[in-house]
């Protein structure tokens, strides 16, 4: 399995994902993703698609965190719904992303977790995304990674979503999902999207 060779994945609090299970979709009912490296791959799968979501409101939001201590699981999709049109996008190693779209039945409690000290469900709450929730979305652009340096991350991408009071992206965390609010950093090139 694809994800069995890639144990950087469940490393520190999640060392031991059993070797027998189906790692790929990490217990998520309707989570089966397709991870694509580079911009022009990213842009060519999903750039329309991103760029009709303009227009539209944020109507919610999920990601996953864990019963015993709330953490975020940043190794899970966040999912962010756009008035019926669910988003879930999902950062990997250090040069993959995966969009879905409305595949994730967030009411459907995650599984296979027995093994485990740690109990994921999914959550509605976070205080990064709240804001948002209610306003349009204005723009999506996808951003590339680009420091002048050498830079191991250079060439990551994060998808952003801008609204009239401020910007949310989803970002390559070095394997692992990271939520940015605010002004992006200028190392990023700014890809928009429908224009």
């Amino acid at each position: 399995m694809e994800f069995l060779a890639h144990k950087p994945l469940w490393a520190g609090r999640l060392s031991r994902w059993p070797e027998d299970s189906a790692v790929v979709d990490m217990g998520i009912s309707g989570f089966k993703p397709s991870f694509l490296v580079g911009i022009e791959a990213v842009r060519q799968a999903h750039g329309s698609r991103l760029a009709t979501l303009a227009g539209r409101p944020l109507t919610g939001h999920a990601l996953v965190r864990f019963v015993e201590d709330g953490d975020w699981f940043a190794d899970c999709p966040v999912v962010l719904d756009f008035d019926g049109l669910q988003v879930e996008a999902c950062h990997s190693k250090l040069d993959e992303l995966s969009i879905g779209w409305n595949t994730i039945d967030t009411a459907t409690a995650i599984a296979g977790w027995e093994w485990s000290e740690l109990t994921p469900r999914w959550s509605q709450g976070d205080e990064r995304l709240e804001p948002f929730v209610g306003q349009e979305l204005r723009e999506v652009a996808l951003l590339e990674w680009r420091p002048a340096g050498r830079d191991l991350a250079a060439g990551t991408l994060a998808v952003e979503f801008a609204f009239a009071e401020g910007c949310l992206r989803i970002v390559n965390g070095l394997d692992e999902n990271r939520i940015d609010i605010g002004p992006a950093q200028p190392d990023y090139i700014r890809h928009r999207l429908g224009r």
